[in-house]
């Protein structure tokens, strides 16, 4: 935890770029990356059902969102890469630097995006560097009824906190929030417990020799 005595609100902007061994994230460009990201994600309502934008049926609509995202400091949006193209966002929100409190969200992963190690180290990546850059808590917020994204915020080792209910009106209807935080003294040992699973000693012909669930369950 950190020593409120030496507390003093941060200084932060969101980076440029982060890299790892498996994924790079940039602030994410209309020009740069909306048409890949386009070509990426479906059109389909069910892959944005629990987004508050898309789905979006034409490159030019993706671009004029895309536009309006890369604008915005909070959210701070980012184009996540994998095997060398642009394939998902994800954004830093809510960012309360009086306070030291940042959340991740508006994530929307492509489907050959979805449950890759490129996935995991993109968020990890973004978790890691809150912590580092002096944030004292981390949120992710989702749809009560989104359990793959409950799933993932479980595995990723954040501690459910409760149920928000009748939280937000979006796309016409109500979202029931579910609340998830990681702090700044459990970062270490989660750190850990993330950095043992991206290791490539844990990955045999592709499988994991052991799950993230499992390594940040010992770590909690």
């Amino acid at each position: 935890m950190t020593d409120l005595g030496q507390w003093r609100p941060l200084d932060w902007s969101p980076p440029a770029a982060l890299d790892g061994r498996h994924t790079r994230l940039e602030r994410l460009s209309p020009e740069a990356h909306g048409a890949a990201l386009h070509r990426a994600n479906p059109a389909d309502a069910a892959h944005w059902a629990y987004m508050p934008y898309g789905p979006f049926m034409s490159e030019a609509a993706y671009l004029d969102w895309a536009a309006q995202a890369a604008a915005s400091d909070d959210p701070a949006f980012y184009a996540i890469a994998a095997d060398g193209d642009w394939r998902g966002v994800a954004s830093f929100m809510r960012i309360d630097r009086t306070h030291g409190v940042i959340e991740i969200g508006n994530i929307a992963l492509s489907p050959a995006l979805q449950r890759t190690v490129a996935a995991t180290e993109a968020l990890h990546l973004m978790i890691d560097h809150a912590f580092a850059a002096g944030f004292r808590r981390l949120e992710w917020k989702c749809n009560a009824g989104n359990t793959p994204s409950r799933r993932a915020a479980l595995r990723l080792g954040f501690t459910f906190e409760g149920i928000f209910r009748q939280h937000m009106v979006v796309k016409g209807g109500n979202r029931d929030t579910a609340w998830f935080s990681i702090l700044d003294g459990e970062w270490p040992r989660l750190r850990a417990a993330h950095r043992a699973w991206l290791d490539p000693a844990n990955f045999v012909d592709g499988v994991q020799r052991q799950s993230m669930s499992e390594l940040t369950a010992k770590a909690t």
